[in-house]
């Protein structure tokens, strides 16, 4: 049965393209792409774009692009998601093409923004590009594994979780449940697709401003984490998370807060889930050393 390979772009609507500018190359490392008026591409590797930012008002994630592997693959996911009740709807070619991808359906996640298919990106630099000179390493771990995971706040926790399990089909990678005061939890619950990125996607229970509480991005040199977190700090980016290590992924990150106002996680040292060895289990704490909250951060 097809699958999702992994999480090939984001879509996000920001009020400030030219902070978006500034903040991908000179604090991020990403490099910049040329693109239409009112809007920005952020390059990670060889694709034309990985996160395309389009001039609006809603400082939030509009679109996932989630990548099929093949066209016959994606033919196949979408019958899936047709009998299981999801009106998904294929794009028409211009829209595809705004997107480099040969093929494009999408479909409204229960949250407000929309996750796309695709099979076959287009327009990848032969050479690979560049990125930022800013970066120490050799940029972005992304490979087959996707640029990261986003993380929606869910309305309906128990709902969302069903979502995205029985509709999307993503598979179930752990959960982390935090007494946060007596009787207060924050909760959340991982997901990763076919090629074993820890997380794709998670959603939690918790408050949240936006839709998006954060994206994660991961550097193959842990070196960068650290580089970017001193970089934000002396450019005045807010720290949401100072550096710290989760428990069920094992990444190595800080979060800073973006110029749309969720969350940028810059994380190193990742898990890959092997199917064939893998035990989810319930966790109780969302870090298990670091990642301090500035308390001046409102979530």
């Amino acid at each position: 049965m097809a699958e999702l390979q992994n999480l090939a772009y984001i879509v996000i609507g920001a009020s400030d393209l030219a902070a978006w500018k500034s903040f991908g190359s000179d604090i991020v490392g990403a490099g910049v792409a040329a693109l239409a008026p009112g809007s920005l591409g952020l390059r990670l590797d060889a694709h034309p774009w990985r996160l395309l930012i389009e001039q609006n008002d809603e400082d939030d994630l509009t679109h996932a692009g989630w990548d099929l592997g093949s066209l016959s693959d994606l033919d196949d996911y979408v019958a899936t998601l047709r009998d299981r009740g999801a009106d998904v709807r294929e794009e028409s070619p211009d829209r595809a093409e705004q997107r480099c991808v040969k093929r494009l359906f999408s479909l409204a996640d229960p949250l407000g923004f929309v996750h796309e298919f695709f099979a076959e990106r287009t327009g990848l630099i032969a050479d690979g590009g560049s990125l930022s000179p800013i970066l120490r390493g050799p940029g972005f771990r992304i490979d087959d594994l996707g640029i990261g995971h986003i993380l929606p706040v869910s309305k309906d926790y128990d709902q969302g979780v069903q979502w995205y399990r029985e509709i999307l089909g993503l598979r179930y990678s752990d959960r982390i449940r935090q007494e946060m005061a007596p009787g207060i939890y924050a909760d959340a619950t991982f997901f990763h697709t076919a090629t074993g990125r820890h997380h794709s996607l998670a959603t939690g229970a918790f408050p949240s401003p936006k839709r998006l509480n954060h994206v994660m991005l991961e550097y193959r040199d842990m070196n960068d984490v650290g580089l970017a977190c001193d970089r934000a700090k002396k450019a005045g980016i807010p720290i949401v998370l100072e550096l710290g290590h989760h428990p069920n992924d094992q990444m190595f990150s800080f979060y800073m807060r973006t110029p749309s106002g969720f969350g940028l996680e810059l994380g190193y040292g990742g898990v890959v889930i092997d199917e064939a060895t893998w035990e989810p289990q319930i966790y109780d704490v969302m870090s298990d050393w670091g990642h301090a909250r500035n308390m001046t951060m409102v979530n």
